[in-house]
């Protein structure tokens, strides 16, 4: 073939190539905005979802699952966002090899998906399909240097209900991430009281119950609060077993019941008090979790 024509072939590739790239772009940001229109409850119309795709969504139970990737010390808008593109390109990869018909979409600060579960799952295993799909993309991203927390939200069906499980999915990253830092992979189920913390507002209401049972204890940067808090929780923990928490807490017999009455002259008397005990929990907790709000959404 003569050099021009050549030249020409790979030009005709080129730009053959160019075009199907530009194709797949323009059909990766319709089905994420249209998946973001469905998250925040702007698309409620299942007649208006591609059947080949979404469509078969409104059938099938499903959880919505939020990765965040976490921040890193050193982080830079460039680096955040070549990271962010690999896990998504692992999480699609990871979602469509157990589930063919997987949502998956990449956002700013988050990926989000959505992966089918057998209709007759229970709370816990209908969170598996997700775990599984998390795992498989931890393995696949072992060598980025970047950690992402997993939300996972109830199994739901029908895509009314999508944008209340989008919710609980974020809340269970935000939990997670206070509760078993970065990396952690959170059902929303599984929050127990946490979930009910997380579902109140942030006005600060949180922060002033914890204030209110706790007293100078709530005191974040305080070391000697920061100390007896500790000694708290695991008295709590253990049911006021003494010898378990001195063991616990690698403290002599006679200073925990030092600590313990000191304790009592701050916060009053828990060790007679069940109720007294189920506030300083939950003062505890938030004072754990800190602001409950959540990261803004997918807009």
């Amino acid at each position: 073939m003569p050099v021009a024509g050549h030249a020409l072939a790979v030009a005709g590739r080129l730009a053959q190539s160019a075009s199907e790239a530009a194709a797949d772009a323009g059909e990766v940001k319709y089905r994420a905005d249209l998946l973001r229109d469905l998250l925040t409850g702007r698309l409620a119309d299942a007649a208006r979802l591609p059947p080949a795709w979404l469509g078969a969504l409104a059938h099938r139970n499903v959880t919505v699952v939020v990765a965040e990737p976490d921040p890193l010390a050193d982080d830079s808008a460039a680096t955040l966002r070549r990271h962010q593109d690999a896990l998504t390109a692992a999480w699609t990869t990871s979602v469509r090899q157990a589930d063919p018909e997987g949502v998956v979409a990449g956002y700013p600060g988050e990926i989000v998906a959505l992966i089918a579960v057998p209709p007759d799952s229970g709370p816990r295993s209908a969170a598996c399909p997700a775990r599984d799909a998390a795992a498989r993309v931890r393995l696949a991203c072992a060598r980025i240097p970047r950690s992402f927390t997993t939300g996972i939200s109830r199994q739901v069906r029908g895509i009314e209900a999508l944008p209340t499980a989008y919710e609980q999915a974020r809340r269970a990253v935000d939990a997670g991430r206070r509760l078993q830092g970065p990396g952690a992979v959170t059902d929303f189920d599984r929050l127990g009281v946490f979930r009910l913390l997380s579902l109140l507002p942030a006005d600060g209401e949180l922060e002033r119950f914890a204030v209110e049972v706790l007293g100078v204890l709530a005191d974040p940067q305080e070391p000697e609060a920061v100390d007896l808090r500790r000694t708290l929780q695991v008295l709590l923990e253990t049911n006021l077993n003494v010898a378990e928490t001195s063991r616990r807490l690698y403290v002599h017999y006679n200073t925990l019941r030092y600590r313990i009455g000191k304790l009592e002259r701050l916060v009053g008397p828990f060790t007679q008090d069940s109720r007294l005990r189920l506030d300083l929990l939950i003062a505890l907790e938030i004072v754990h979790l800190g602001d409950t709000a959540p990261h803004p959404p997918c807009v």
